[in-house]
Protein backbone atom coordinates (compact mmCIF):
# COMPACT_ATOMS: atom_id res chain seq x y z
CA UNK A 1 0.00 0.00 0.00
CA UNK A 2 1.40 3.51 -1.17
CA UNK A 3 1.83 5.91 1.72
CA UNK A 4 0.89 9.83 0.49
CA UNK A 5 3.10 12.05 1.11
CA UNK A 6 2.04 15.77 1.72
CA UNK A 7 4.71 18.37 0.69
CA UNK A 8 6.89 18.81 3.82
CA UNK A 9 7.14 15.02 4.13
CA UNK A 10 7.99 14.85 0.73
CA UNK A 11 10.72 17.61 1.25
CA UNK A 12 12.26 15.75 4.93
CA UNK A 13 11.77 12.41 2.69
CA UNK A 14 13.80 13.99 -0.46
CA UNK A 15 16.29 15.17 1.99
CA UNK A 16 17.10 12.15 4.18
CA UNK A 17 17.70 10.39 0.48
CA UNK A 18 20.03 12.74 -0.43
CA UNK A 19 21.76 13.03 2.69
CA UNK A 20 22.46 9.27 2.59
CA UNK A 21 23.46 9.34 -0.64
CA UNK A 22 25.98 12.78 0.02
CA UNK A 23 27.48 10.41 3.31
CA UNK A 24 28.04 6.93 1.01
CA UNK A 25 29.55 9.10 -2.33
CA UNK A 26 32.03 11.13 0.39
CA UNK A 27 33.23 7.67 1.60
CA UNK A 28 34.14 6.58 -1.97
CA UNK A 29 35.41 10.04 -3.06
CA UNK A 30 37.44 10.53 0.32
CA UNK A 31 39.70 7.17 0.18
CA UNK A 32 42.25 7.82 -2.12
CA UNK A 33 43.43 10.89 0.48
CA UNK A 34 43.90 7.86 3.16
CA UNK A 35 45.90 5.88 0.36
CA UNK A 36 49.68 6.74 2.02
CA UNK A 37 48.38 5.96 5.34
CA UNK A 38 47.00 2.72 4.78
CA UNK A 39 50.03 1.46 3.08
CA UNK A 40 52.01 2.03 5.95
CA UNK A 41 49.74 0.60 8.54
CA UNK A 42 48.83 -2.31 6.26
CA UNK A 43 52.34 -2.70 4.77
CA UNK A 44 50.78 -2.67 1.70
CA UNK A 45 52.11 -1.50 -1.60
CA UNK A 46 50.12 0.86 -4.33
CA UNK A 47 48.84 -1.33 -6.58
CA UNK A 48 46.77 -3.41 -3.70
CA UNK A 49 45.61 -0.14 -1.61
CA UNK A 50 44.00 0.72 -5.00
CA UNK A 51 41.53 -2.52 -4.64
CA UNK A 52 39.62 -0.67 -1.87
CA UNK A 53 38.48 1.75 -5.24
CA UNK A 54 38.64 -0.61 -7.36
CA UNK A 55 36.75 -3.55 -5.57
CA UNK A 56 34.37 -1.38 -4.44
CA UNK A 57 33.50 0.00 -8.18
CA UNK A 58 33.09 -3.72 -9.44
CA UNK A 59 31.09 -4.96 -6.57
CA UNK A 60 29.20 -1.47 -6.67
CA UNK A 61 28.34 -2.13 -10.40
CA UNK A 62 26.72 -5.60 -10.49
CA UNK A 63 24.30 -4.83 -7.88
CA UNK A 64 22.81 -1.41 -9.51
CA UNK A 65 20.79 -4.22 -12.03
CA UNK A 66 19.05 -6.01 -8.88
CA UNK A 67 18.09 -2.51 -7.45
CA UNK A 68 15.12 -2.51 -9.76
CA UNK A 69 14.21 -6.31 -8.09
CA UNK A 70 14.32 -5.07 -4.96
CA UNK A 71 12.61 -1.80 -5.34
CA UNK A 72 9.23 -4.02 -6.47
CA UNK A 73 9.78 -6.32 -3.78
CA UNK A 74 11.06 -4.84 -0.58
CA UNK A 75 9.09 -1.95 0.85
CA UNK A 76 11.09 1.02 0.70
CA UNK A 77 11.58 1.78 4.01
CA UNK A 78 13.26 -1.49 4.74
CA UNK A 79 15.34 -1.12 1.88
CA UNK A 80 16.32 1.89 2.94
CA UNK A 81 17.08 0.83 6.88
CA UNK A 82 18.62 -1.74 5.38
CA UNK A 83 21.11 -0.01 3.29
CA UNK A 84 21.74 2.31 6.01
CA UNK A 85 22.79 -0.91 8.27
CA UNK A 86 24.75 -2.97 6.03
CA UNK A 87 26.76 1.05 5.32
CA UNK A 88 27.28 1.25 8.87
CA UNK A 89 28.41 -3.12 9.60
CA UNK A 90 31.04 -2.73 6.89
CA UNK A 91 32.36 0.44 8.20
CA UNK A 92 32.59 -0.95 11.78
CA UNK A 93 34.77 -3.85 10.24
CA UNK A 94 36.92 -1.02 8.10
CA UNK A 95 37.48 0.13 11.58
CA UNK A 96 38.13 -3.02 13.88
CA UNK A 97 39.99 -4.21 10.82
CA UNK A 98 43.34 -6.34 11.76
CA UNK A 99 44.48 -6.87 8.13
CA UNK A 100 43.79 -5.63 5.25
CA UNK A 101 41.73 -8.49 3.81
CA UNK A 102 39.14 -7.69 6.66
CA UNK A 103 39.46 -4.27 5.53
CA UNK A 104 38.21 -5.28 2.08
CA UNK A 105 35.46 -7.37 3.57
CA UNK A 106 33.84 -4.03 5.50
CA UNK A 107 34.21 -2.27 1.99
CA UNK A 108 32.63 -5.15 -0.64
CA UNK A 109 29.64 -4.51 2.40
CA UNK A 110 29.64 -0.66 1.92
CA UNK A 111 29.83 -1.06 -1.85
CA UNK A 112 26.96 -2.87 -1.96
CA UNK A 113 25.09 -0.34 0.16
CA UNK A 114 26.24 1.72 -2.35
CA UNK A 115 25.74 -0.08 -5.56
CA UNK A 116 21.58 -0.64 -4.50
CA UNK A 117 21.22 2.90 -2.99
CA UNK A 118 22.58 5.13 -5.95
CA UNK A 119 20.04 3.92 -8.93
CA UNK A 120 16.90 3.33 -6.46
CA UNK A 121 17.26 6.72 -4.41
CA UNK A 122 17.09 8.43 -7.56
CA UNK A 123 14.18 6.21 -8.99
CA UNK A 124 12.22 6.92 -6.09
CA UNK A 125 12.92 10.65 -6.25
CA UNK A 126 11.82 10.59 -9.77
CA UNK A 127 8.37 8.29 -8.96
CA UNK A 128 7.28 10.65 -6.04
CA UNK A 129 7.52 13.80 -8.13
CA UNK A 130 5.15 15.43 -10.67
CA UNK A 131 6.89 15.48 -14.10
CA UNK A 132 6.98 19.24 -13.98
CA UNK A 133 9.00 19.58 -11.21
CA UNK A 134 11.75 16.67 -11.92
CA UNK A 135 14.36 18.44 -13.19
CA UNK A 136 14.60 20.92 -9.97
CA UNK A 137 14.43 18.13 -7.70
CA UNK A 138 17.29 16.08 -9.44
CA UNK A 139 19.34 19.30 -9.93
CA UNK A 140 19.34 18.91 -6.06
CA UNK A 141 20.34 15.77 -6.75
CA UNK A 142 23.46 16.85 -8.82
CA UNK A 143 24.05 19.49 -6.25
CA UNK A 144 24.73 16.53 -3.73
CA UNK A 145 26.97 14.42 -6.23
CA UNK A 146 29.26 17.34 -7.15
CA UNK A 147 29.44 18.74 -3.54
CA UNK A 148 30.43 15.38 -2.77
CA UNK A 149 33.10 14.74 -5.37
CA UNK A 150 34.29 18.81 -4.48
CA UNK A 151 34.02 18.23 -0.66
CA UNK A 152 35.39 14.48 -0.25
CA UNK A 153 39.41 14.34 -0.62
CA UNK A 154 38.50 17.75 1.84
CA UNK A 155 36.66 16.31 4.43
CA UNK A 156 39.54 13.60 4.62
CA UNK A 157 42.01 15.69 4.60
CA UNK A 158 40.53 17.25 7.61
CA UNK A 159 39.77 14.25 9.55
CA UNK A 160 43.41 12.56 8.77
CA UNK A 161 44.95 16.14 9.93
CA UNK A 162 43.31 15.30 13.58
CA UNK A 163 42.97 11.83 14.05
CA UNK A 164 43.88 8.14 12.08
CA UNK A 165 42.24 6.45 9.22
CA UNK A 166 40.21 5.13 11.31
CA UNK A 167 38.88 8.19 12.53
CA UNK A 168 37.97 9.10 8.99
CA UNK A 169 35.38 5.96 8.91
CA UNK A 170 34.01 6.24 12.29
CA UNK A 171 32.88 9.94 11.14
CA UNK A 172 30.76 8.05 8.17
CA UNK A 173 30.04 5.36 10.85
CA UNK A 174 28.34 8.07 13.00
CA UNK A 175 26.66 10.39 10.19
CA UNK A 176 25.45 7.09 8.61
CA UNK A 177 23.81 6.10 12.37
CA UNK A 178 22.07 9.44 13.15
CA UNK A 179 20.69 8.61 9.58
CA UNK A 180 19.41 5.49 10.45
CA UNK A 181 17.39 6.73 13.13
CA UNK A 182 15.85 10.09 11.61
CA UNK A 183 15.04 7.42 8.73
CA UNK A 184 12.93 5.62 11.00
CA UNK A 185 10.60 8.03 11.45
CA UNK A 186 10.64 10.56 8.16
CA UNK A 187 11.06 7.15 5.36
CA UNK A 188 7.56 5.98 3.98
CA UNK A 189 7.14 2.76 1.57
CA UNK A 190 5.81 5.05 -1.33
CA UNK A 191 6.72 2.84 -4.22
CA UNK A 192 4.26 0.38 -5.44
CA UNK A 193 5.05 -3.39 -5.14
CA UNK A 194 4.85 -6.06 -8.15
CA UNK A 195 5.82 -9.41 -6.31
CA UNK A 196 8.40 -11.71 -8.66
CA UNK A 197 10.83 -14.39 -8.26
CA UNK A 198 14.21 -12.99 -7.86
CA UNK A 199 16.44 -14.65 -11.08
CA UNK A 200 19.54 -15.54 -9.71
CA UNK A 201 20.72 -16.89 -12.83
CA UNK A 202 20.82 -13.10 -14.34
CA UNK A 203 21.93 -11.76 -11.61
CA UNK A 204 25.16 -14.69 -12.02
CA UNK A 205 24.88 -13.42 -15.49
CA UNK A 206 25.11 -10.05 -14.45
CA UNK A 207 28.79 -10.97 -12.94
CA UNK A 208 30.09 -10.35 -16.76
CA UNK A 209 29.56 -6.44 -15.81
CA UNK A 210 32.25 -7.19 -13.10
CA UNK A 211 34.75 -8.85 -15.24
CA UNK A 212 34.17 -6.14 -18.01
CA UNK A 213 35.11 -3.53 -15.35
CA UNK A 214 38.00 -5.88 -14.16
CA UNK A 215 39.87 -6.23 -17.72
CA UNK A 216 39.24 -2.41 -18.17
CA UNK A 217 41.03 -1.67 -14.87
CA UNK A 218 43.80 -3.99 -15.37
CA UNK A 219 44.67 -2.76 -19.24
CA UNK A 220 47.95 -0.84 -19.36
CA UNK A 221 48.76 -2.47 -15.57
CA UNK A 222 52.29 -4.29 -14.80
CA UNK A 223 52.77 -7.58 -14.08
CA UNK A 224 49.16 -8.55 -15.52
CA UNK A 225 48.86 -12.26 -16.20
CA UNK A 226 47.54 -11.44 -20.67
CA UNK A 227 46.30 -14.74 -20.47
CA UNK A 228 43.99 -15.12 -17.63
CA UNK A 229 42.93 -11.37 -18.62
CA UNK A 230 41.94 -12.45 -22.34
CA UNK A 231 39.80 -15.62 -20.71
CA UNK A 232 38.17 -13.31 -17.93
CA UNK A 233 36.96 -10.81 -20.58
CA UNK A 234 35.77 -13.92 -23.06
CA UNK A 235 34.10 -15.26 -20.44
CA UNK A 236 33.02 -11.37 -19.62
CA UNK A 237 31.14 -10.72 -22.85
CA UNK A 238 29.47 -14.04 -23.11
CA UNK A 239 27.89 -13.58 -19.88
CA UNK A 240 26.89 -9.88 -20.72
CA UNK A 241 25.36 -11.27 -23.91
CA UNK A 242 23.94 -14.20 -22.30
CA UNK A 243 22.24 -11.80 -19.79
CA UNK A 244 20.93 -9.33 -22.53
CA UNK A 245 19.15 -11.96 -24.34
CA UNK A 246 17.68 -13.42 -21.04
CA UNK A 247 16.72 -10.16 -20.25
CA UNK A 248 14.71 -10.31 -23.77
CA UNK A 249 13.28 -13.15 -23.03
CA UNK A 250 11.97 -13.33 -18.95
CA UNK A 251 8.49 -12.23 -18.47
CA UNK A 252 9.60 -11.02 -15.19
CA UNK A 253 13.18 -9.49 -16.13
CA UNK A 254 15.70 -8.70 -13.69
CA UNK A 255 16.73 -5.52 -15.20
CA UNK A 256 14.11 -4.84 -18.36
CA UNK A 257 15.59 -3.74 -21.09
CA UNK A 258 12.93 -2.65 -23.01
CA UNK A 259 13.01 1.02 -21.91
CA UNK A 260 15.57 0.99 -24.65
CA UNK A 261 12.87 0.88 -27.54
CA UNK A 262 12.25 5.22 -26.47
CA UNK A 263 14.84 6.67 -28.71
CA UNK A 264 14.51 10.03 -26.22
CA UNK A 265 15.58 7.11 -23.61
CA UNK A 266 18.45 5.54 -25.38
CA UNK A 267 19.42 9.46 -26.51
CA UNK A 268 19.44 10.18 -22.69
CA UNK A 269 21.67 7.67 -21.70
CA UNK A 270 24.29 8.53 -24.42
CA UNK A 271 24.46 12.01 -23.17
CA UNK A 272 24.56 10.87 -20.01
CA UNK A 273 27.81 8.48 -20.61
CA UNK A 274 29.05 11.91 -22.82
CA UNK A 275 29.33 14.06 -19.76
CA UNK A 276 30.02 11.31 -17.29
CA UNK A 277 33.16 10.58 -19.27
CA UNK A 278 34.17 14.03 -19.77
CA UNK A 279 33.89 14.72 -16.10
CA UNK A 280 35.65 11.34 -14.74
CA UNK A 281 38.20 12.18 -17.21
CA UNK A 282 39.27 15.95 -16.35
CA UNK A 283 38.88 14.81 -12.70
CA UNK A 284 41.88 12.06 -13.16
CA UNK A 285 43.80 13.19 -16.35
CA UNK A 286 43.77 17.44 -15.20
CA UNK A 287 45.80 16.60 -12.36
CA UNK A 288 47.83 14.26 -13.90
CA UNK A 289 48.60 17.10 -15.84
CA UNK A 290 49.39 19.89 -13.08
CA UNK A 291 51.92 17.78 -11.87
CA UNK A 292 53.69 16.04 -14.52
CA UNK A 293 53.41 19.18 -16.76
CA UNK A 294 53.26 22.16 -13.97
CA UNK A 295 55.24 20.74 -11.73
CA UNK A 296 52.44 21.14 -9.10
CA UNK A 297 52.18 18.81 -5.67
CA UNK A 298 49.68 16.08 -5.67
CA UNK A 299 47.64 18.06 -2.48
CA UNK A 300 47.59 21.09 -4.95
CA UNK A 301 46.95 19.27 -7.92
CA UNK A 302 43.79 17.61 -5.85
CA UNK A 303 42.87 21.21 -4.81
CA UNK A 304 42.85 22.96 -7.87
CA UNK A 305 39.74 20.52 -9.09
CA UNK A 306 37.74 21.93 -6.27
CA UNK A 307 36.05 25.06 -7.99
CA UNK A 308 35.54 23.17 -10.87
CA UNK A 309 33.30 20.98 -8.79
CA UNK A 310 31.89 23.64 -6.48
CA UNK A 311 30.60 25.63 -9.99
CA UNK A 312 29.63 22.06 -11.29
CA UNK A 313 27.45 21.77 -7.65
CA UNK A 314 26.27 25.56 -7.87
CA UNK A 315 24.82 25.05 -11.31
CA UNK A 316 22.67 21.77 -10.78
CA UNK A 317 20.18 23.47 -9.29
CA UNK A 318 19.39 26.15 -11.58
CA UNK A 319 19.77 23.87 -14.92
CA UNK A 320 16.83 21.45 -13.00
CA UNK A 321 15.10 24.64 -13.08
CA UNK A 322 15.60 25.50 -16.86
CA UNK A 323 14.85 22.33 -17.82
CA UNK A 324 11.47 22.50 -16.22
CA UNK A 325 10.71 25.68 -17.87
CA UNK A 326 12.65 25.84 -21.20
CA UNK A 327 12.55 21.97 -21.45
CA UNK A 328 15.63 19.60 -22.08
CA UNK A 329 16.75 19.77 -25.46
CA UNK A 330 17.66 23.53 -24.83
CA UNK A 331 19.01 23.02 -21.78
CA UNK A 332 21.22 19.88 -23.24
CA UNK A 333 22.35 21.76 -25.95
CA UNK A 334 23.81 24.40 -23.98
CA UNK A 335 25.48 22.04 -21.90
CA UNK A 336 27.06 19.90 -24.87
CA UNK A 337 28.05 23.23 -26.28
CA UNK A 338 29.90 24.18 -22.99
CA UNK A 339 31.90 20.86 -22.59
CA UNK A 340 32.86 20.58 -26.30
CA UNK A 341 33.80 24.63 -26.09
CA UNK A 342 36.07 23.56 -22.76
CA UNK A 343 37.97 20.76 -24.80
CA UNK A 344 38.62 23.24 -28.20
CA UNK A 345 40.51 25.72 -25.82
CA UNK A 346 42.74 22.62 -24.71
CA UNK A 347 42.81 21.19 -28.52
CA UNK A 348 44.04 24.84 -29.44
CA UNK A 349 46.12 25.98 -26.60
CA UNK A 350 47.30 22.38 -25.51
CA UNK A 351 50.18 21.84 -28.63
CA UNK A 352 52.31 24.60 -25.77
CA UNK A 353 52.19 24.62 -21.95
CA UNK A 354 48.37 25.21 -20.48
CA UNK A 355 49.22 27.08 -17.07
CA UNK A 356 46.95 26.10 -14.06
CA UNK A 357 44.58 29.61 -13.51
CA UNK A 358 43.71 29.01 -17.28
CA UNK A 359 43.22 25.14 -16.69
CA UNK A 360 41.17 25.27 -13.91
CA UNK A 361 39.14 27.52 -15.86
CA UNK A 362 39.03 25.23 -18.26
CA UNK A 363 38.18 22.38 -15.84
CA UNK A 364 34.86 24.68 -14.54
CA UNK A 365 33.53 25.17 -18.21
CA UNK A 366 33.73 21.11 -18.52
CA UNK A 367 32.00 20.74 -15.51
CA UNK A 368 29.56 23.43 -15.75
CA UNK A 369 28.13 21.94 -18.79
CA UNK A 370 27.95 18.76 -17.06
CA UNK A 371 25.79 20.57 -14.87
CA UNK A 372 23.03 21.56 -18.06
CA UNK A 373 23.44 17.40 -19.40
CA UNK A 374 24.14 14.79 -16.80
CA UNK A 375 20.82 15.32 -14.54
CA UNK A 376 18.83 16.33 -16.51
CA UNK A 377 19.82 13.79 -19.00
CA UNK A 378 18.72 11.01 -16.05
CA UNK A 379 15.20 13.43 -15.50
CA UNK A 380 14.33 13.23 -19.31
CA UNK A 381 15.04 9.36 -19.68
CA UNK A 382 12.92 8.83 -16.66
CA UNK A 383 10.07 11.49 -17.91
CA UNK A 384 10.40 9.09 -21.38
CA UNK A 385 8.99 6.24 -19.31
CA UNK A 386 6.15 4.71 -18.08
CA UNK A 387 6.18 4.68 -14.22
CA UNK A 388 6.92 1.61 -13.75
CA UNK A 389 9.90 1.23 -15.87
CA UNK A 390 11.62 4.21 -14.07
CA UNK A 391 13.49 2.06 -12.04
CA UNK A 392 14.70 -0.09 -14.56
CA UNK A 393 15.69 3.06 -16.62
CA UNK A 394 17.46 4.36 -14.23
CA UNK A 395 19.72 1.76 -13.35
CA UNK A 396 20.52 0.88 -16.46
CA UNK A 397 21.51 4.17 -17.06
CA UNK A 398 23.62 4.34 -13.47
CA UNK A 399 25.18 0.72 -14.74
CA UNK A 400 25.81 2.00 -18.28
CA UNK A 401 28.04 5.06 -16.92
CA UNK A 402 30.04 3.47 -14.69
CA UNK A 403 31.25 1.16 -17.45
CA UNK A 404 32.07 4.31 -19.46
CA UNK A 405 33.40 6.46 -17.36
CA UNK A 406 35.91 3.22 -16.66
CA UNK A 407 36.31 2.83 -20.02
CA UNK A 408 37.25 6.59 -20.95
CA UNK A 409 39.59 7.05 -18.20
CA UNK A 410 41.11 3.70 -19.74
CA UNK A 411 41.09 5.31 -23.28
CA UNK A 412 42.64 8.84 -21.82
CA UNK A 413 45.29 7.02 -19.57
CA UNK A 414 46.14 4.83 -22.63
CA UNK A 415 46.59 7.30 -25.72
CA UNK A 416 48.40 9.22 -23.21
CA UNK A 417 51.02 6.88 -22.44
CA UNK A 418 51.45 5.10 -25.51
CA UNK A 419 51.75 9.00 -27.28
CA UNK A 420 54.24 9.41 -24.82
CA UNK A 421 56.14 6.46 -25.00
CA UNK A 422 56.40 7.03 -28.98
CA UNK A 423 57.73 10.26 -28.55
CA UNK A 424 60.48 9.43 -26.08
CA UNK A 425 61.27 6.44 -28.72
CA UNK A 426 61.66 9.51 -31.19
CA UNK A 427 64.11 10.87 -29.49
CA UNK A 428 61.64 13.48 -28.10
CA UNK A 429 62.34 14.68 -24.51
CA UNK A 430 60.70 13.22 -21.73
CA UNK A 431 58.57 16.65 -21.10
CA UNK A 432 57.85 17.38 -24.58
CA UNK A 433 56.60 13.77 -25.39
CA UNK A 434 54.15 14.13 -22.34
CA UNK A 435 53.03 16.97 -23.87
CA UNK A 436 51.71 15.68 -27.09
CA UNK A 437 50.73 12.84 -25.07
CA UNK A 438 47.88 15.42 -23.08
CA UNK A 439 46.81 17.15 -26.51
CA UNK A 440 46.04 14.00 -28.32
CA UNK A 441 43.90 13.21 -25.30
CA UNK A 442 42.04 16.52 -25.78
CA UNK A 443 42.08 16.00 -29.48
CA UNK A 444 40.43 12.66 -29.09
CA UNK A 445 37.86 13.56 -26.16
CA UNK A 446 36.98 16.49 -27.98
CA UNK A 447 36.15 14.49 -31.03
CA UNK A 448 33.94 12.00 -28.43
CA UNK A 449 31.86 15.26 -27.51
CA UNK A 450 31.29 16.29 -30.79
CA UNK A 451 29.37 13.40 -31.07
CA UNK A 452 27.30 14.04 -27.95
CA UNK A 453 26.32 17.81 -28.93
CA UNK A 454 24.81 15.71 -32.35
CA UNK A 455 22.87 13.08 -29.85
CA UNK A 456 21.61 16.39 -28.13
CA UNK A 457 20.31 18.18 -31.27
CA UNK A 458 18.47 15.07 -32.02
CA UNK A 459 16.28 14.93 -29.16
CA UNK A 460 12.80 15.79 -28.76
CA UNK A 461 12.07 18.79 -26.74
CA UNK A 462 9.88 17.68 -23.78
CA UNK A 463 8.77 21.18 -22.43
CA UNK A 464 6.62 20.98 -20.18
CA UNK A 465 2.99 22.47 -21.62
Amino acid sequence: MENKLNKFHTNLFILVLLLGSFTMSISQSSISTAYPTLMSYFKIDASTVQWLTTGFMLIMCVMMPVSPWLLNNVKFKHLFLFILALFDVGTLIVVLAPNFPMMMLGRAMEAVSVGILFPSYQSVMLYITPKEKRGSVMGFAGLVMGSALASGPIISAIVLHFTTWRGLFIFFMLVISILFIVAIFTIKSIMPHKASQLDLFSVLLSLGFIGLLYVINMIGKTNVNLFTTIIILVLSIIAIIWFIYRQLNLPNPLLNLAVLKNFNYDLSVGLTAASYISLIVVTIIFPLYYQEILGVSKSMSGLALAPGAIFLSILNPFTGKLADKWGFKKVMLTGMLMILFGWLLLVILGHNTVQLLPMMLIAAIIEGGNAFVMMPAVTMGANSLDKDLISHGTAFITTFRQILGSTGVLVATLIYTNITNLKVGNGISYYLAQQSGFHVVFIVFFALEFIGLLMAMLLKNTKQK
